[in-house]
């Protein structure tokens, strides 16, 4: 364990903790899981993310999508967060409520099935780095690639910081980097009051592959691992895929977020449509998604990569370093497939403002380019970490 600790990349350091509070508990888990492997344990929980497919801190410092499988150890508790509040009673407005009505309809077009279930993501991370006064952003960014295998034979694999680079946000931001001496190592503040932080490389980086099944467990929702089998019998009924998920939201007492049963519904809606699930499921997701009391819709939303589609907020804005934000997704509402969920800053810090963050800045996204069914399994780098 000493050789392993003295070979990892000061981005996995567990003292460096990736800077904001899902890729923390997202680092925690994966260094948690390598430890589970060393000690021959039971890989018995993957538990899923709804922003940043493949977000690990090594390949890029952003944190979004989609029903991500994490390993973590079975005895890791899922009572709900202190200090988390009930769901708005406000429901949705009623033309909100027909946009995603219209994109049910759409997702129950999509396609049939196949060999491997294929995600390919284009993510972002926004990181304020440098001393007070001396402020400056940078971006990281990179590709993920997943592929889930849903026949017997098949394994599911994720890879992580494909062309991953972090580099000055700006041509202003550039300046400031080039002021402080160019340093290579750079560090941002991990939470909120500062003592915590994370080490960051300016330049590319590389990527990393990991595998992301156990035994034909390949998703998780809410808090149970589930096969491919599992998957096709989710109702494809609204109100008995939501009947459904409250149950299991009672077991898992809304552990992943700070929002209450709103923002764990959201989460587990927005994770099944990236899922193999069937059309209807699908669909009945997106119909779960416009009963959602406090669920803000825009008719007209344009996702990080320019393209258009229907706006979904979620009525719970999160303390982070840059400041209070907001979690939105994207969807297309000719398919019903997700474009993107972003962290966009809804009330920015005093810190983002002097690296000129002003409020509507994404600061983290996760762009959906492909969710498709594929015949053969992703090819992996030579120069990937595993």
């Amino acid at each position: 364990m000493r050789t392993l600790a003295n070979a990892r990349p000061a981005e996995l350091d567990p003292s460096l903790l990736a800077g904001s509070r899902r890729q923390h508990e997202d680092l925690t888990r994966i260094m948690a899981a390598a430890q589970e492997r060393s000690t021959g344990r039971p890989l018995t929980r993957l538990r899923p993310r709804l922003l940043p497919l493949g977000a690990v801190a090594a390949a890029v410092a952003s944190a979004v999508v989609v029903g991500t499988l994490v390993q973590q150890d079975s005895h890791g508790t899922t009572s709900a967060r202190a200090g988390t509040r009930p769901p708005s009673a406000t429901a949705t407005a009623p033309a909100g409520r027909m946009e995603l009505l219209g994109v049910a309809q759409a997702a129950e077009a999509s396609a049939a099935e196949g060999t491997y279930w294929r995600v390919t993501t284009r993510s972002e991370n926004v990181d304020i780095v440098g001393e007070p006064g001396r402020r400056f952003a940078v971006r990281s960014t990179a590709t993920s690639e997943w592929s889930v295998g849903v026949r017997p034979g098949t394994r599911s694999l994720m890879v992580t910081g494909l062309d991953a680079e972090t580099r000055p946000r700006t041509a202003a931001d550039e300046e400031r980097w080039r002021a402080a001496g160019s340093p290579r190592q750079v560090e941002s503040p991990a939470d909120t009051d500062g003592r915590m932080r994370v080490a960051l490389t300016i330049g590319p980086g590389r990527p990393m592959v990991m595998r992301t099944d156990s035994d034909n467990k390949i998703y998780a929702v809410g808090p149970d691992n589930v096969s491919y089998q599992d998957l096709r019998k989710l109702p494809t009924d609204s109100a008995r895929l939501r009947r459904h998920l409250e149950r299991l939201y009672e077991r898992d007492g809304g552990s992943e977020t700070s929002g209450g049963s709103t923002a764990w519904m959201l989460r587990q809606a927005g994770n099944l449509i990236t899922m193999p699930v069937k059309p209807g499921t699908r669909a009945a997701a997106y119909r779960l998604l416009a009963d959602l009391p406090g669920i803000r819709v825009q008719d007209s939303a344009t996702d990080p990569l320019g393209r258009r589609g229907i706006g979904i907020t979620l009525p719970d804005n999160a303390k982070t370093p840059l400041g209070s934000v907001e979690q939105r997704l994207v969807v297309n509402p000719s398919t019903g497939a997700l474009l993107a969920e972003l962290t966009v800053l809804a009330e920015p810090s005093a810190t983002a403002r002097q690296a000129g963050l002003d409020a509507g800045t994404a600061v983290s996204y996760s762009a959906t380019t492909r969710m498709e069914w594929a015949q053969r399994q992703i090819t992996v780098p030579e120069n990937a970490r595993h």
